[in-house]
């Protein structure tokens, strides 16, 4: 019996030794990811300040930029850089190996790194100029005319002119000198990502494609100070299409005039153009801006009302007094251009600041 336990107990050792080889050899491929590339894509993340390793790897994880936030709490710890590790921006790329992300975390954030931030509600023109200084090549506008990567006319805008309306407004991450192709693709797959959490059915009930749902929020985003007030003004828009009323809109014809800050004159008011809302029925041919997913999701899916005006409230910052008939409208309207008198032609609007 001795001699017979012996080999068993030696093939047992033997496996005991083999498991825990292989299970070393796992360990240090996981950890050293000898046969891994640099990763790929683009992921902008920021580390905010005083995160600790453990809510860097979490952050790192949770995007896809490494694998597993606890083999990278590991490697860290492994390389001596657990106190190394520097919070800020970056760009960084998906399923990077440990070493790659820990070198680029040790470095610190770029300083070729931009942050572009595009408002909700700008047109292309604008946010040409609003770009224009953070150092990407080539021209926004000629990049937002077509793309690869987003057909409008898979949103019911064949005829549409170029990409306004689609590019989403958000901030995006890129290196300094980055052509502005990478800036209009990111929003257009930013753009389709929001988009499909739209609820359509409310629009289609009265005939209303994808496309003049971003139409009417390219509408509301410019008009709305408020946001409860973006569903109500997108009531109007849709009280005054069933009507076949001219919509009247200023917005749009400062779209078509490029007159976004000074006072419309009478001339722009009645510019020949199918932007302009006074003296054209129905919808302008497609948006005017470029609309965020609050405008977006209120413009597909409107309170349901009588209202067909609105003018803003004097001594609010920027509320709208909504009205159901042209009498209430008009009185409306006398309150707001007494106050504008009184205040020598200026807004009687008050804002904080």
């Amino acid at each position: 019996m001795r001699t017979g336990s012996l080999p068993r107990r030696r093939r047992l050792l033997r496996l005991v030794v083999l498991a825990v080889a292989l299970g070393l050899a796992w360990l240090l491929i996981a950890l050293f990811e000898p046969f891994k590339g640099s990763g790929h894509g683009a992921v902008a993340i920021t580390i905010p300040p005083r995160s600790g390793v453990t809510r860097i790897a979490d952050v790192l994880a949770s995007r896809g930029v490494v694998g597993s936030g606890f083999l990278f709490e590991v490697r860290v710890t492994l390389a001596g850089h657990r106190g190394d590790l520097k919070p800020g921006a970056y760009t960084l790329k998906r399923d990077m190996s440990y070493g790659a992300a820990i070198d680029a975390l040790v470095e610190g954030p770029r300083r070729n790194v931009v942050s572009v931030t595009i408002p909700e509600g700008r047109s292309r023109r604008e946010i040409q100029r609003l770009i224009a200084p953070d150092g990407l090549s080539g021209s926004y506008l000629a990049a937002t005319v077509r793309s690869p990567s987003l057909d409008p006319g898979r949103y019911g805008g064949s005829r549409a002119r170029d990409l306004e309306g689609f590019l989403f407004p958000s901030t995006y991450q890129l290196r300094r000198g980055a052509p502005v192709g990478l800036l209009v693709a990111r929003q257009l797959t930013a753009f389709k990502r929001a988009f499909r959490s739209v609820d359509l059915r409310s629009a289609r009930r009265v005939n209303l494609t994808a496309f003049d749902v971003l139409t009417i929020a390219s509408l509301v985003e410019r008009e709305a100070e408020v946001p409860r007030e973006r569903a109500l003004i997108a009531s109007v828009i849709y009280n005054r299409l069933h009507f076949h009323m001219p919509l009247g809109i200023d917005a749009s014809i400062r779209f078509a005039t490029g007159n976004w800050t000074q006072p419309l004159t009478q001339a722009q008011l009645h510019v020949r153009s199918p932007y302009n809302t006074r003296t054209n029925l129905g919808l302008p041919p497609g948006p005017i801006g470029n609309p965020g997913l609050a405008s977006m999701r209120a413009a597909a899916h409107p309170k349901r009302t009588r209202f067909l005006y609105y003018v803003v409230k004097p001594g609010t910052c920027g509320e709208h007094a909504f009205s159901t008939n042209n009498g209430q409208f008009q009185r409306d309207v006398a309150r707001y251009n007494a106050a504008r008198a009184a205040r020598g032609g200026r807004s009687p609007t008050r804002c904080p600041g």
